[in-house]
């Protein structure tokens, strides 16, 4: 009986030891699953952000550009005289070479206008010659008139001074010799450089029906029109038998043996780009790329888009290339060389200041104002208030203040 008191109080003793351990395993578990959720509410309190740390790189910038082609030149064929057209010898997409006739038009009136001037140059060849004539016989017949009369003057003086004739007959020599100097006289002043006026105003109106007659001819060539450079035929609007007026656009050549493509820069983007820069264009309807070189950049901004316009040129000897395909250009400048650069994102703008949050030992961070600089795509110059190897806050900025802990996070983690 009592053997059996002892094995019950040991059962009973054993029992109640399990029953103790198990409360025991039971109550640390609680205890550290409570403790686990504790420290993980505690570490959310913590602001988890991304860093990078400051270096010296290039800044860099992504300058993308649309553009337009043009052909090299656009020749507008326009009639300068108003007429019927006779003949059109070019069809709408024919090549045609410079001085080609493209548009006859009637030439018949003009025919005879040529013919009318020339026979009014010729006469006025005529009346310059017969002018020339008449004055140089009238001359030389007034200077002979004055020899005659001045030698029989003299001769009637000697003979008057040892009384031989009378004083009537020596004043007629006398005005005999002043008549023929008086009429040499007046042909002399007609003298003008040696020529004289009568002679010079026939041969000005020799030169006016000249140039009445150049005109004229010229107006008969006017009337072929012809192109002015090598090209296609990519306008038409006129036939044979058409009225036409002066000044009326009939034909348009253009050259595309070499292509231009006209990009926009703004003021910001334009140091990138220089006279001679080799630039690649990518033409999307051909999916193709092409080599080509900027040959021209505006020396002053336009007001109205405020950019500057750049100009490509692309050489199009194989034709594939239309005017108005759009082609795009993307360069890739440095901005600035060497230089203390931090992502944008880093940088924190408030009350006209920046600012940034410069990563500690500890894991705290502490605000500091910074000079910016330059600014490319992602990334933004620092002139002061960062140094070299300092670590900073890129994310979750508007959460930080001075003296805060915060969750340094790998890269690719998420911030949230």
């Amino acid at each position: 009986m009592q053997l059996g008191n002892t094995v019950n109080t040991k059962k009973k003793r054993l029992f109640f030891i399990g029953i103790g351990m198990v409360v025991c395993i039971i109550l640390i578990g609680i205890y550290h699953l409570f403790y686990q959720k504790q420290a993980q509410s505690e570490k959310k309190l913590v602001t988890a952000v991304h860093s990078v740390e400051v270096e010296k790189k290039d800044l860099i910038k992504n300058i993308s550009l649309v553009g337009q082609m043009v052909p090299k030149a656009q020749v507008d064929i326009a009639a300068k005289y108003q007429g019927k057209v006779v003949a059109v010898n070019a069809a709408l997409g024919q090549n045609v070479s410079a001085g080609q006739v493209v548009i006859e038009e009637d030439v018949d009136d003009a025919a005879l206008a040529v013919s009318a001037d020339q026979h009014a140059y010729n006469q006025a060849v005529a009346d310059a010659k017969t002018t020339e004539v008449q004055l140089n016989a009238n001359y030389d017949k007034a200077k002979a008139d004055y020899d005659k009369a001045l030698m029989t003057y003299q001769r009637d003086k000697r003979v008057y001074d040892v009384g031989g004739i009378s004083a009537d007959d020596m004043d007629a020599a006398q005005q005999q010799m002043d008549d023929a100097q008086a009429t040499l006289a007046a042909i002399e002043n007609q003298m003008d450089g040696g020529t004289a006026s009568s002679v010079i105003s026939a041969q000005e109106n020799m030169a006016k029906a000249k140039s009445s007659l150049a005109a004229a001819r010229k107006q008969e060539n006017d009337m072929y029109l012809t192109s002015s450079t090598d090209g296609i035929i990519g306008y038409r609007q006129v036939e044979a038998g058409d009225m036409v007026t002066a000044g009326q656009k009939l034909m348009s050549v253009y050259d595309n043996s070499m292509m231009y493509v006209d990009y926009q820069v703004s003021e910001q983007d334009l140091p990138a780009f220089s006279l001679g820069t080799p630039l690649t264009v990518d033409v999307e309807s051909l999916s193709k790329s092409f080599e080509g070189n900027i040959i021209y950049i505006s020396p002053t901004i336009d007001t109205t888009t405020m950019t500057y316009v750049l100009r490509v040129a692309l050489d199009n000897s194989d034709g594939v290339l239309k005017g108005g395909m759009f082609a795009r250009a993307a360069v890739q400048s440095v901005l600035r060389s060497d230089v203390i650069t931090i992502p944008q994102t880093a940088l924190l703008a408030k009350d006209g200041k920046n600012y940034v949050f410069v990563i500690n030992d500890d894991d705290t961070v502490t605000r500091k104002e910074v000079s910016v600089g330059a600014s490319g795509d992602d990334d933004v110059e620092i002139l002061s208030g960062l140094s070299e190897g300092e670590k900073i806050a890129t994310d979750n900025l508007s959460r930080l203040r001075d003296g805060l802990k915060i969750n340094p996070l790998a890269d690719g983690s998420d911030a949230s």
